[in-house]
């Protein structure tokens, strides 16, 4: 995987994960449903180009 796209899925999930955290500690549910939803965008782009690494090879 190229260092840079994973850097910026990493980022990403856990960008998700400090909005999911901050929303549950403030109580605001649509901050911490939209940090979840960062977390599985970026997991899903780590798990899509994991796959075409593995291919390559």
């Amino acid at each position: 995987m190229g260092a840079g796209k994973k850097a910026n899925n990493v980022a990403k999930t856990t960008k998700g994960k400090l909005k999911e955290t901050t929303g549950k500690a403030v109580g605001n549910e649509s901050l911490e449903i939209k940090g979840r939803g960062e977390q599985a965008a970026g997991d899903a782009k780590q798990t899509a180009q994991k796959a075409k690494d593995t291919l390559k090879h």
